[in-house]
């Protein structure tokens, strides 16, 4: 943030895996501290706004959930131009999430520029009893490509704060004050809502349901 202008750092980042890895929870616990245990899969385009301190300024992170378009494979471009970070997330307790991974990279590598903050996220991390998903294998593969990586829980807030903060870091050391206060890039997250919106997605509503999300 511009001290003199009231200028603020914008940080766009997206939420990305398979229907269902619980990225809706991770949000809401992130941005309210809240956890919906019948939380469904999400209807319309929905985004947080959380404020983060970082080196003593603030840092206003708008995270956005790709609105239950992954279960039809129909996440457009628009939902990912302006992020400067993503949270790629799968469900520890179910492989096909941790397969679709490599997928849903190569997509977010064809939409965004490569200095995007990238982390590996493994959600679920309270339901050990029933792993399929090692944090061995999690981490190997965030070597592999280069990203972050941690393991968090929605549902008992194990690493959610964490996650988000560690990105947020990273996208503040990564990009300079100038790319993220011009009005271009200001323009562009404007741009962004209305292109959604123009695409068919409500932006009004908040998460609906109908498949659970931990």
């Amino acid at each position: 943030m511009e001290e003199e202008g009231g200028e603020e750092y914008l940080f766009k980042i997206v939420v990305i895996g398979d229907s269902a890895v619980g990225k809706s929870n991770l949000l809401s616990r992130f941005a309210r501290d809240e956890f919906d245990a019948n939380s469904k899969a999400t209807i319309g385009v929905e985004f947080q706004t959380q404020v983060v301190q970082v080196d003593g300024k603030e840092v206003k992170a708008q995270v956005w959930d790709t609105a239950g378009q992954e279960r039809f494979r129909a996440v457009t471009s628009a939902y990912y131009r302006g992020a400067v970070g993503a949270l790629v997330v799968y469900d520890i307790s179910r492989r096909t999430t941790f397969d679709s991974v490599k997928r849903w990279l190569d997509e977010l590598n064809c939409h965004c520029d490569t200095t995007v903050a990238r982390m590996l996220v493994g959600n679920k991390c309270d339901l050990e009893n029933i792993r399929e998903v090692s944090i061995e294998e999690g981490k190997s593969l965030a070597e592999e490509e280069g990203l972050f990586f941690i393991e968090t829980s929605a549902l008992d807030s194990t690493n959610v704060i964490a996650a988000f903060e560690i990105v947020i870091r990273a996208i503040y050391s990564n990009i300079g004050r100038k790319m993220l206060n011009s009005e271009s890039y200001k323009a562009e997250l404007s741009f962004n809502r209305v292109s959604l919106a123009k695409d068919g997605a409500d932006l009004s509503k908040p998460n609906q349901s109908t498949c659970c999300s931990r």
